[in-house]
């Protein structure tokens, strides 16, 4: 997962800033279960594949997107400040 994050920030990391993703909407998790919880993940934090797209409302894998419009969704912080806590 950490290999395809970052090669998301190298290819794709312009492009999702200019559509306005947020930290917490691509790598978030949950603030106390981290990946436990899905309902709180951003989209990398769900797919383990590489982005192949990224457009305005979805993060395009070769199989799946993640959506940031999702009714209900509650985005977590993100990864790095969940294990700066010692959570992860």
């Amino acid at each position: 997962m950490r290999e395809n994050a970052l090669a998301f920030l190298d290819q794709h990391g312009a492009e999702a800033h200019r559509f306005g993703w947020t930290a917490e909407q691509l790598f978030g998790v949950h603030p106390q279960h981290g990946f436990l919880r899905v309902e709180y993940a951003g989209a990398l934090m769900v797919n383990g594949n590489p982005v192949v797209a990224v457009e305005n409302e979805r993060i395009v894998f070769d199989r799946f997107s993640g959506y940031r419009n999702k009714p209900g969704q509650t985005w977590g912080p993100p990864v790095w400040e969940f294990a700066a806590k010692g959570r992860g």
